[in-house]
């Protein structure tokens, strides 16, 4: 069982899932309570049809930017780690892997203080004790490896649809539901534009988007791997988003340019019983499928980078973040989405650039160096694009901007710069 995970080697061919095991890894993933919460702050911000809009293309952004990710992953079996150290160096890669498996802890922080002061304020539960049980049991799934997140996100996603459901009909026995289609968002909240909207909706997910491979390199096939990949964007994080955003242009969300689309007050709101019990079940399973996810992400990338197993990281940073989530790290949310949407996607622009558009097949440029700086120039011309877009051009979306300009700058660097001698790649 320790060695199931392939912490320091491609997937076997042999070892792969199933199309469907895939999928419920990716599936179950987007669609939760977090990911509601900024679908109802863009229509908050900027009215029912621009919000979904700018919803809308995001996800189609991350479909492409996600998918092709994940076609390199399912034609190589190769983790995030494996990708990073072709793109950045033997050496250089433990910038690129250590910067995203921290971000990725820090959201399994976030998401488990958000579980623990989520059923404070529903129930009055201790948070402190809520968020230290609660980590112990995200810690035992991401414990069990990737065919355990597959079986979570078999119970998360429909959860989800239950709990969605009964919130907006909950909704509309107060709250005219066809006037949502007017709805213009908050007054004199002017601050987020398209471009910023889309960097937010992008943002929720760039980090464990460009980790994908980790997830990826377990499908049959780089075909598998996409269309696992849809599952979730635009599927899973459509639905997730347009229910925050329909809980908001209906009204029933007060401090909806804050708040967000987060209807868990709706189900928990004196309606008896079994609508809480099911209230705070929904809550557990859906924010430990997120928290599962992100430190399977993390453990994996860390045990890469310090030669360890995957489960003895698991161990080691699920109590790192454990005790950073009652440190109130998860306060923070919407300037931790800022930083990923100017220094994430580009990135995965520079991985794409190298891998899809360079390389191209799975055993294309074998040679790797032992730091390749031309993919730091790159990563840093595309964070200092996304920078300036969104200090100086707001309207733009700065996710987008440092995506592509990294992409574009790795090509152009990459043409111009003098052929590197092949130097024999290390064995992984």
């Amino acid at each position: 069982m320790s060695d199931a995970e392939y912490e320091h080697s491609p997937v076997p061919v042999d070892r792969r899932k199933s199309l469907l095991t895939v999928s419920a890894v990716w599936f179950g993933f987007p669609m939760i309570l977090t990911n509601a919460v900024p679908g109802g702050v863009v229509v908050a911000a900027l009215g029912f049809w621009r919000g979904m809009a700018a919803i809308l293309a995001a996800n189609l952004v991350m479909l492409v930017y996600v998918g092709l990710l994940s076609y390199r992953a399912g034609s190589t079996g190769e983790s995030f780690s494996l990708q990073a150290t072709r793109t950045f160096g033997r050496v250089g890669y433990i910038i690129a892997s250590g910067f995203l498996a921290t971000i990725v802890v820090g959201w399994f922080a976030f998401n488990t203080g958000a579980t623990g002061a989520t059923l404070n304020q529903a129930f009055g539960w201790h948070e402190q004790l809520v968020v230290v049980l609660a980590g112990i049991a995200f810690i035992a799934v991401t414990y069990l490896g990737i065919r355990a997140l597959s079986w979570l996100g078999m119970i998360a996603a429909p959860l989800f649809i239950l709990a969605g459901v009964l919130a907006i009909a909950l909704v509309a026995r107060e709250h005219d539901l066809g006037a949502i289609f007017s709805y213009q968002g908050v007054p004199g909240n002017t601050a987020l534009t398209i471009g910023a909207a889309i960097s937010l909706i992008m943002a929720t997910f760039a980090d464990s988007g460009t980790m994908t491979a980790d997830f990826t390199r377990w499908s049959k096939n780089g075909k598998e791997a996409v269309i696992a990949t849809a599952t979730a964007f635009p599927v899973a994080s459509l639905i997730a988003q347009i229910t925050g955003g329909v809980v908001v242009a209906a009204g029933a969300i007060a401090s909806a340019e804050t708040v967000g689309g987060n209807f868990l007050p709706i189900l928990t709101d004196n309606h008896g019983f079994l609508l809480s019990a099911i209230a705070a079940i929904f809550v557990f399973v859906n924010l430990g499928s997120v928290c599962s996810h992100c430190l399977y992400n993390g453990a994996l990338s860390w045990s890469h980078l310090t030669g360890s197993k995957m489960r003895v990281m698991t161990l080691i940073l699920g109590v790192i973040g454990t005790v950073a989530a009652l440190a109130g790290v998860w306060n923070h949310f919407l300037d931790w989405l800022v930083i990923l949407s100017v220094f994430v996607p580009p990135l995965g622009g520079v991985l794409i650039a190298d891998q899809v558009i360079m390389r191209r097949g799975p055993g294309a440029g074998t040679a790797v160096p032992s730091v390749r700086p031309t993919a730091f120039v790159a990563w840093a011309i595309g964070a200092a694009a996304g920078g300036l877009v969104h200090w100086f051009a707001p309207g733009f979306s700065d996710a987008i901007s440092g995506l592509v300009v990294a992409l574009i700058a790795y090509v152009v660097i990459e043409r111009l710069a003098p052929s590197r001698e092949a130097v024999p790649e290390a064995a992984h």
